[in-house]
């Protein structure tokens, strides 16, 4: 099954396990990876079979955030109750929703870029699974969310905890430092992940998992947390959906921090 990405020239590529086609060798309707987003919703991709170019291996590709331009970026907190026990909160009785803007996000890779110490010298990297939204929608309820889901990635979320925790309503400042959202390289189709409580979130520093824990183990699962903010807001393609971190680590320079979600792939990069 397909997945979608793009290079860090902006070519947008489709894929699978055997390597990527440029998206307008396959389809020349299809000339961004958000013009793909719909199809993508639908199941109607077509896939590199069907392109005139011959693929080429991810190894031989510089990649870059598959979103060129994301839409409304959502984060989720405490989506765990584990996270929210190592934080000494409780755990919220409705997804607890925050924003953050598109000039967060950088590609796989990175690098993250510290804040100034004097800014922020308490900088932690999350692991999450997000979704990314392919329709534009609203007031859907949940047996109508698969419609519109274009497929998932793994992110790094990064928060500056020494400003949220002098006050909970930094929340936005503390969240939304440049580089502080690293996008997986590519999007794996819905089709292609399978059922998304048999997946796995790891956040990972220099090889050492700090954190793991089921997508089954969310207060509310990536599907409900879709219905829930088209209630809030029209939803549209490349809106993504952060699903939320089994756990967080303490970051510093020369730190390589890594996500992996099981069935959807991993995202590293390095600390600077």
């Amino acid at each position: 099954m397909p997945r979608l990405a793009r290079t860090t020239d902006g070519t947008p590529l489709l894929g699978d396990e055997d390597g990527f086609v440029p998206l307008s060798s396959a389809d020349p309707s299809l000339t961004s990876v958000k013009d793909a987003l719909p199809r993508a919703a639908s199941g109607a991709l077509p896939t590199p079979d069907d392109a005139v170019a011959q693929r080429t291996s991810a190894a031989e590709l510089s990649i870059a955030a598959p979103l060129e331009r994301p839409g409304k970026l959502w984060g989720i907190g405490l989506n765990y109750a584990d996270h929210a026990a190592d934080l000494d909160e409780d755990r919220p009785t409705e997804p607890a929703s925050f924003m953050k803007p598109a000039s967060s996000v950088t590609g796989p890779d990175g690098p993250i870029r510290l804040p100034p110490t004097d800014i922020t010298d308490h900088v932690t990297a999350e692991a999450e699974l997000a979704v990314v939204i392919g329709r534009m929608c609203s007031n859907l309820a949940e047996n109508e969310v698969d419609d519109v889901i274009a497929g998932y990635l793994p992110v790094i979320d990064m928060t500056a905890e020494d400003i949220l925790n002098r006050n909970p309503r930094f929340l936005t400042r503390a969240k939304s430092f440049d580089t502080f959202l690293v996008f997986g390289p590519s999007l794996l189709t819905t089709d292609e992940v399978g059922l998304l409580d048999d997946l796995t979130v790891r956040t990972i520093r220099n090889d050492e998992v700090v954190a793991e824990n089921g997508v089954r183990n969310m207060m509310t699962p990536p599907r409900e947390l879709v219905s829930f903010h088209s209630k809030v807001m029209t939803l549209e393609p490349g809106d993504v959906i952060s699903t939320g971190t089994p756990g967080a680590v303490h970051i510093t320079p020369d730190d390589e921090v890594r996500a992996e979600v099981d069935g959807v792939g991993s995202v590293v990069a390095d600390v600077v």
